[in-house]
């Protein structure tokens, strides 16, 4: 008797008619709310299990939390199966949430917020929902990508941008991928005005209605558009790193020179020391591996050469570097990341404030240089409200679990600490007292520029 060909009610829209044609096997789609996303996994996770001709094939959709994916795509599979299930060729479990086809293959949901769950297993094909929600990167480094290895499976990532994270890198990654002509990778943005999914006086009253940074950010899918809890937005670290000063500029000639150290705490943290003139912030000078003696020998000579009017330096890891300064006769100031903020109603602690500093001096119109890592650390940091209403930054042993290891933003925090407190241009003064050597009162918490 001749098969029956089994058939889906389902027509894609073009953008995912391209998509499912890619079949690279790693993709990375930024999509637009309400584009369809959820549809499109759903769609090439039926697809690839109905095409498997391994045995025991076994495929994953993987939404932030598991209430998440029976929410939303557990509905939206059993509706895509609904014609497969009434000629008997697949079968359901609601209490595990798993589709069993007639060849053996299976699709099962399951959530990133219970990792260990999805430890051990053999995958054919993955589909993982809003990356950009999930808590951490080792769902994919540590769990699924090493799953994906014994049968070459594939990986299709979804999501709506939202700052520096787990989607954003793999997203750079597959377009870098992608511009050298890697055929594994696939990246790919699909913005309101692409998909067609929505009906235009509905995209005008929402581009009317919603704040500008959430319409780049879900609607026109934009990196660099900042998140709800983003301090400071990649675009805005773009454009300071886009901004020239050559120095001579009299604003800047005649605004005090600063320098802000952030020694190493940890084996694989880097010791930074930067340099900042009013607007312009110069070269950053960054050393692994060096003990305090050394790193006070190179801020020793950052002050000789630039006559800095202040020397701010985290005190959390840098206590023998701040006594070895003074031991040298430098005068500097020792700055807790942990500390009180000058302004105690709006801030939790010191590091917050300072970084709440920087912000406002890069939307004035500070210039940083061009350096990748930089821009990465300055938009990566959230924020949240604590119990009285003050500013909380993310500190950096969260930014590293929640970026599962992601190097600390030492070059950010050496460049906050410029930020320190206001500071009077004593240049002048500073010069003058090592030439002559006599005792002169010093404030670096001075008014001025």
């Amino acid at each position: 008797m001749a098969q029956k060909t089994l058939t889906l009610d389902y027509v894609p829209r073009s953008w995912q008619a391209e998509v499912h044609q890619q079949r690279k096997r790693f993709s990375v789609l930024a999509l637009h709310r309400r584009a369809g996303k959820t549809k499109l996994g759903v769609m090439q996770l039926i697809d690839a299990a109905l095409r498997c001709d391994k045995p025991d094939g076994l495929f994953y959709f993987v939404a932030p939390e598991l209430k998440q994916a029976h929410a939303i795509a557990w509905r939206e599979l059993k509706s895509s199966i609904a014609g497969l299930r009434r000629v008997g060729a697949v079968s359901v479990r609601e209490g595990d949430l798993s589709v069993t086809f007639r060849n053996g293959a299976m699709i099962r949901l399951y959530g990133a917020d219970n990792p260990d769950a999805i430890r051990g297993v053999r995958l054919d094909g993955v589909v993982l929902d809003e990356v950009a929600q999930m808590r951490g990167p080792e769902i994919w480094h540590e769990i699924v990508q090493p799953a994906l290895a014994d049968r070459l499976g594939w990986a299709l990532f979804i999501g709506t941008p939202h700052g520096i994270n787990l989607f954003s890198e793999l997203f750079a990654l597959a377009a870098v991928r992608q511009a050298e002509g890697d055929s594994n990778w696939f990246a790919a943005r699909y913005t309101v005005d692409d998909t067609d999914a929505l009906q235009p006086a509905e995209v005008e009253r929402l581009h009317r209605d919603m704040d500008e940074n959430a319409w780049a950010r879900e609607m026109l899918c934009d990196f660099s558009a900042s998140g709800d809890d983003q301090v400071i937005s990649l675009g805005d670290a773009e454009n300071a790193a886009n901004r020239k000063y050559d120095g001579r500029e009299r604003t800047i000639q005649s605004a005090p020179i600063v320098l802000g150290v952030d020694p190493a705490r940890f084996g694989d943290d880097r010791s930074v020391i930067v340099r900042r003139q009013g607007l312009a912030c110069f070269e950053p000078i960054i050393l692994r591996h060096v003990d305090n003696m050394e790193l006070a020998s190179r801020v020793a000579a950052q002050m000789e050469r630039h006559g800095p009017a202040a020397v701010f330096i985290d005190s959390g890891a840098g206590a023998g570097v701040i006594d070895r300064l003074r031991q040298l006769g430098h005068t500097v100031v020792e700055v807790p990341f942990g500390g009180k903020a000058l302004d105690p109603e709006q801030y939790k602690n010191r590091r917050t404030e300072m970084w709440w500093n920087m912000r406002s001096w890069i939307l004035a119109g500070g210039a940083i240089p061009n350096i990748l890592a930089l821009k990465k650390e300055l938009a990566t940091p959230t924020y949240t409200y604590d119990a009285v209403g003050r500013k909380v930054l993310e500190s950096k042993d969260q930014i590293k679990r929640r970026l599962d290891g992601a190097g600390s933003p030492d070059i950010a925090d050496a460049l906050c600490l410029t930020f320190a407190a206001p500071v009077a241009n004593r240049r002048e003064t500073w010069v003058s007292k090592r030439k002559r050597a006599p005792t002169v009162d010093y404030d670096p918490y001075a008014s001025g520029t």
